[in-house]
């Protein structure tokens, strides 16, 4: 497999952390106001959401409870105490707030205003946002997590390198499932060949996984990369989903499992086809990893869109069971397992001869 793969930073499930980036990314009110109050030299503490948690650690300061502007918010900051925001953003509550969480929780900061923030954030759930006056830098604290906010040329930087690794990623992932479809229409496919796709399926979904965070954390600036990233994802679930269908042990019933399983997956098991063959339950020992296996035919009829509807399909598959009777079928065959009329059966034949013929050129190409 191609090299470049990497752990993400921030794990997919951090939904409390993705939603407080979001809140911060360029082109929010609260970025604006964040990057007004970085430029005027200033450092701050804002607790995103003002309810009675909060205030129970709050001492002094004012209540302010007007619609939050960034030009209002960055005059506010000019004081010493912390910021209070409604969880929405769209109002501010108290200003030059007095923080008081339990001296106790502990904290691996340094400056007091830091360790401030992550007393805070570990001790109620809500998100807390430090600026340093001295690093000009911004910090979101959620629960125990901190994420350092980046600059977006950074970001965009990183984002345009996965970028590349994922086209990279992507054009395996076509080589083998062109690779896969050639095996189906001769009946020569393994368990091995199976895992191989899934396995490429999967690097490139966390690699996309990785970008989308990119893409939270650029906020209004992240729009060409999210474009890029969907021409690349372009038809990659639908194809795990199939591989599925087609080998998977049992009915669709518990392929979302086998999917989130999959997922769960640590990354250097991910390399490990037999990890993967019993993560998704293809085969249970490494020895039958060279085992043939017969698809049932979803992957392939699937690329007859306009020839079929998905209740075509699970009607011939009813009816055939797998995909090499589906082949050697005829167009009165296909009419009368699915009700269609000898045209479309032959249509439908037709389409699968020519699937049948580009599968076998693609892998001799």
């Amino acid at each position: 497999m191609a090299g470049g793969y990497h752990e993400p930073m921030i794990e997919r499930s951090d939904a409390r952390l993705l939603h407080a980036i979001r809140q911060v990314a360029p082109g929010t009110p609260l970025r604006e106001g964040l990057d007004r109050i970085l430029q005027g030299n200033m450092g701050a503490i804002i607790i995103v959401g003002d309810g009675p948690d909060v205030l129970n650690i709050c001492s002094g300061g004012f209540v302010i409870d007007a619609a939050f502007t960034p030009q209002r918010f960055s005059e506010l900051a000019k004081m010493d105490g912390a910021i209070i925001v409604s969880a929405d953003v769209t109002r501010i509550a108290r200003a030059n707030v007095h923080l008081v969480p339990d001296h106790r929780v502990p904290t691996s900061e340094t400056g007091t205003r830091h360790r401030t923030a992550e007393r805070v954030a570990r001790t109620i759930d809500v998100p807390v946002v430090s600026l340093s006056e001295r690093l000009s830098s911004i910090a979101v604290y959620v629960g125990d997590k901190k994420h350092p906010v980046e600059r977006a040329r950074s970001i965009v930087y990183r984002a345009e390198q996965a970028l590349r690794t994922l086209d990279r990623y992507r054009t395996a992932l076509t080589e083998r499932t062109a690779t896969l479809s050639a095996l189906e229409v001769q009946d020569l496919v393994t368990f091995r060949d199976v895992v191989g796709v899934l396995q490429q399926t999967e690097l490139v979904s966390r690699i996309a996984a990785d970008i989308e965070i990119d893409i939270v954390e650029l906020g209004s600036e992240g729009r060409l990369i999210q474009l890029q990233l969907a021409e690349l994802m372009s038809g990659v679930g639908d194809e795990r989903w199939f591989v599925l269908r087609d080998y998977f042990p049992a009915d669709s019933t518990g392929i979302e499992e086998c999917l989130e399983t999959l997922a769960d997956l640590p990354g250097e098991m991910l390399f490990d086809p037999h990890a993967v063959a019993e993560a998704v339950g293809v085969c249970s020992k490494r020895s039958e990893l060279d085992d043939s296996v017969t698809p049932r035919g979803y992957r392939l009829l699937s690329h007859l869109p306009r020839l079929i509807e998905e209740h075509d399909v699970e009607a011939i598959i009813g009816h055939f069971g797998e995909l090499p009777k589906i082949l050697r079928s005829t167009a009165p065959d296909l009419a009368a397992a699915i009700g269609i009329s000898d045209g479309q059966a032959r249509a439908v034949r037709d389409g699968l001869s020519r699937l049948t013929e580009a599968s076998i050129l693609d892998q001799l190409g």
